[in-house]
């Protein structure tokens, strides 16, 4: 459609040599042809000349300047189609995705058939999931340009994600019959594999069965070919043929676990008598795969176990596999398997030392590195039961003999973690990384267990081993997405208390999770032109529920937890509240203390410093630049993040996606009540008790939040009519009659067993009733209970140090802290005044031993 204002024919070749300069990314050629326009009087308000130009400066960075120029020519010429489409670019640019769908409309309006406005706003109404907008989109589209097959799939495939199956396949098999198919034509074959995805998605599987077998030779990926061929003729109960096609893709890859499991369905073997024949026969068909020998043992029991163990476990030790108990840990849920798998090893140890042989009556010699390798397993068997002692007793043994074996360390550095001395867990992965400087596991292994003893600056200098030279490795790992590192990072300044930079790695994990969203937009018309369609639907339903992702998880969660501490806590208090008691301190004392100070003080100044320059040099490297992506995000400083005014509502922020991706999940439900409960909101509170009970209504910490609102409702005096009329409907079927100390009671009686669920109703006893105390305090630390984990301990101890049971007598708590380190020795939580000394010269002889 021509333009409501043209241009005379000299400045319009100079408006076509804006926007040939635009698409080719010559921006101040374009900013110059734009000045020679505008610097006629007559067209000094031309609007779609202002808009290119608006166009071209928001490209060069400049924002402020290119919004006033694109609003300024819109307001020239608002019957543009150039203008809007302009302007819903540059809302586009800025991730205002809504305000650019109405800029496109508005477009259209007066230009309703310009394929470019039409393509930008499909691209829009697939990222915003705008399902039926898409499809009239597509709709047009395809009435404008029939010729073009990105018309047909994007219109196909509209219908697909509408689920409407029987419209998409009419619409696949139209165009089919358009192509023209070469030999090994991969972009067909990918074409038939959709269409067959959208006839199985659609419930129908004889018709994707006839499908594929008509179209078998023309598609290429006969793998997928083979499996789609399995897994329909089990739907449809054709079991012979799909059991016949599972083992020959056994005989194609026969360590595959899904292939085993597909034989077994087609099969119906139930029994393990009659599961086990499989296994068998595929032990003999191929004697050196390792699936069928280790997916036996998961189903078989007894003396039967005993057997396929002893075999799997003698064949790995004396192979000196060392992911040999990784492979096993799985059965660990199993307590008669635990059993029987350290019967085994012992007897392996007795034997090898004895004899050198695994048992008695053989009659070869096994080598002395199998020994060795009995050592690494049994330390990791007695590892993953819990018994700490013995683990380091059996780890200790291969590294006097073999000092220079990485894995060893790496287990050992495994066994102090789980112990909870996170100090001798990295010093063991410091040494294995010492010894294979080049390995990127365990130097990646060892700056995770630097941040878990809160060395933050030592991980870092750890981490940069591999990363990009002449960059720092903490902004090399967070432009790499490395969210392992950040999420550690955030656990870590959070233990320190520094509030601020641990909410920091919180938000640039959220942030890289945007970018992974933004990052669709490579893929709407790269997966059409390339045909690569399955993939592109998965990538669609993935991003979906992207923030479901356990990165995500962790991050929200630490990110809410601190923001209800600082709600509850605001900084400036727990500053005042951390200050040094200078009074009570001697001169040379109070001297050592303020030099620290000072000392910390001008080391801060000098990294603000290096930080400040290095934005600047940022600032000049970005304005070099010819094009900005994206929009510019505001810098996250650490000390506003602490100090925000509302913390509840960023709380909010990081809640939302939980509620929606992870209902599951009881832990969520607990966060949301504790924000909910802070704000007074009653209705969201209620929301997040029916949700947690619907998820787990017995977890320990959601009874807690059970019997608070429960309080909170029956002390509330006035009430909105409304309010209370919801609230007494849903509470009526929540809680009955009962009364909290009766709810209380229940739980305790239920979980008489249980420690957690004990020190939840304890807490919630003293809550209720303040003169319960002792009674509540003999309760939670009462460890001749289920569930006595060292975890466990920790969070009572510093239950009762924070005062959730009132202020606790110092001989409770010493009581405790001595009774805990009986347990759980190595744990640095529980060390006592009479045991640091001890502890302290076992920490110099194991660095003496490294």
């Amino acid at each position: 459609m021509p333009s409501s204002n043209p241009l005379p024919p000299k400045e319009n070749n100079l408006f076509k040599r804006v926007l040939r300069c635009y698409e080719q990314k010559q921006y101040k050629n374009g900013l110059k042809f734009s000045k020679q326009i505008l610097s006629n009087p007559k067209l000094s308000e031309h609007g779609e000349t202002l808009a290119m130009k608006g166009l071209t400066l928001n490209c060069l960075g400049k924002k402020t300047e290119a919004y006033d120029f694109v609003r300024r020519g819109l307001r020239n010429d608002l019957r543009s189609h150039v203008c809007w489409h302009v302007y819903g670019l540059l809302q586009r640019s800025d991730r205002k995705y809504d305000e650019a769908i109405k800029c496109y409309r508005n477009a259209l309006k007066w230009d309703k058939d310009n394929l470019q406005i039409l393509r930008d706003l499909s691209l829009l109404q697939i990222q915003m999931r705008d399902i039926e907008g898409y499809r009239d989109t597509r709709h047009q589209l395809l009435i404008l340009r029939p010729v073009q097959r990105a018309s047909w799939i994007g219109y196909a495939m509209a219908y697909h994600l509408l689920q409407d199956y029987e419209m998409a396949m009419k619409i696949l098999e139209e165009f089919r019959k358009t192509q023209n198919v070469k030999q090994f034509d991969y972009e067909h074959s990918e074409l038939l594999l959709y269409q067959n995805l959208v006839l199985q998605e659609a419930g129908l599987h004889q018709e994707a069965l006839d499908h594929i077998n008509q179209y078998s030779e023309q598609i290429v990926d006969k793998l997928e070919l083979e499996e789609t061929k399995a897994r329909l003729h089990c739907k449809l109960g054709q079991d012979a043929k799909a059991a016949e096609i599972y083992k020959e893709l056994l005989k194609r890859n026969n360590e595959n676990w899904f292939y085993y499991e597909g034989l077994e369905k087609a099969l119906h073997l139930l029994q393990p008598e009659d599961r086990i024949t499989i296994y068998e026969e595929a032990k003999k068909e191929f004697p050196r795969a390792s699936a069928p020998k280790r997916l036996v043992l998961n189903f078989t029991l007894g003396d039967t176990f005993r057997e396929l163990m002893d075999e799997y476990l003698q064949r790995g030790l004396k192979k000196g596999v060392p992911p040999l108990f990784i492979t096993l840990r799985s059965l660990y849920s199993d307590p008669e398997k635990v059993r029987i798998i350290e019967e085994l090893l012992l007897g392996y140890e007795m034997s090898l030392k004895l004899n050198e042989t695994f048992k008695e009556t053989d009659e070869d010699k096994e080598t002395p590195t199998t020994l060795l390798w009995t050592y690494f397993f049994i330390a990791q068997h007695f590892d993953q039961i819990g018994q700490a002692k013995k683990a380091l007793e059996y780890i200790q043994k291969p590294i006097q003999s073999t000092p220079t074996l990485v894995e060893l360390y790496v287990v050992q550095g495994r066994i102090y973690k789980n112990a909870g001395d996170m100090k001798l867990a990295m010093n063991s992965l410091d040494e294995a990384q010492s010894l294979d400087t080049a390995d990127r596991y365990v130097n990646s292994k060892c700056a995770k267990y630097m941040l878990r003893a809160n060395m933050i600056k030592e991980a870092e200098d750890m981490c940069a081993k591999f990363t990009r030279e002449g960059v720092s490795a903490v902004d090399n790992l967070k432009e790499m997405q490395c969210m392992w590192f950040e999420t550690e990072c955030a656990a870590a300044y959070r233990r320190l208390g520094r509030w601020g930079s641990a909410l920091k790695k919180c938000h640039e994990i959220d942030r890289h999770f945007t970018e992974i969203i933004e990052d669709q937009f490579d893929f709407h018309t790269y997966c059409m032109r390339k045909m690569t369609l399955r993939a592109y639907v998965k990538l669609l339903r993935l991003e979906d529920v992207l923030r479901s992702h356990p990165f995500f998880y962790e991050a929200a969660k630490i990110a809410i937890e601190i923001y209800i501490h600082l709600h509850d806590h605001p900084l400036s208090d727990s500053d005042a509240n951390q200050q040094v008691d200078t009074e009570n301190l001697t001169p040379s004392e109070l001297k050592k203390l303020k030099n620290k100070q000072r000392k910390a003080q001008k080391k801060a100044a000098i990294e603000k410093q290096k930080e400040k320059d290095k934005a600047k040099q940022d600032v000049k490297t970005k304005n070099k630049e010819e094009e900005v992506d994206g929009p510019k995000e505001e810098e996250l400083d650490a000390d506003k993040l602490a100090r925000v005014e509302n913390p509840l509502e960023q709380a909010v922020h990081f809640l939302s996606p939980l509620q929606d991706f992870a209902k599951d999940r009881i832990e969520v439900h607990v966060l949301a009540y504790n924000v909910y409960s802070r704000q007074g909101k009653l209705l969201l509170m209620l929301r997040s008790i029916k949700q947690g009970c619907v998820a787990d209504r017995n977890d320990p910490k959601f009874h807690e939040c059970l019997v608070r609102f429960l309080k909170t409702v029956q002390e509330t005096a006035s009430l909105d009519k409304t309010v209370d009329l919801v609230l007494k409907k849903e509470m009526q079927s929540i809680y009955g009659d009962k009364s909290p100390q009766t709810l209380n009671a229940e739980f305790l009686t239920k979980n008489m067993t249980s420690l957690a669920h004990q020190l939840s109703g304890a807490r919630i006893m003293y809550y209720l009733d303040s003169w319960c105390q002792s009674i509540a305090v003999s309760i939670a630390t009462n460890l001749d209970l289920e569930g006595v984990t060292r975890i466990l301990c920790e969070e009572i101890l510093e239950s009762l140090q924070r005062g959730d049971f009132g202020k606790c007598d110092k001989v409770v708590l010493d009581e405790y802290q001595v009774n805990c380190h009986k347990q759980f020795v190595n744990s640095p939580a529980f060390y006592s005044i009479t045991t640091s000394n001890n502890v302290d010269m076992a920490t110099l002889n194991h660095s003496g031993d490294s």
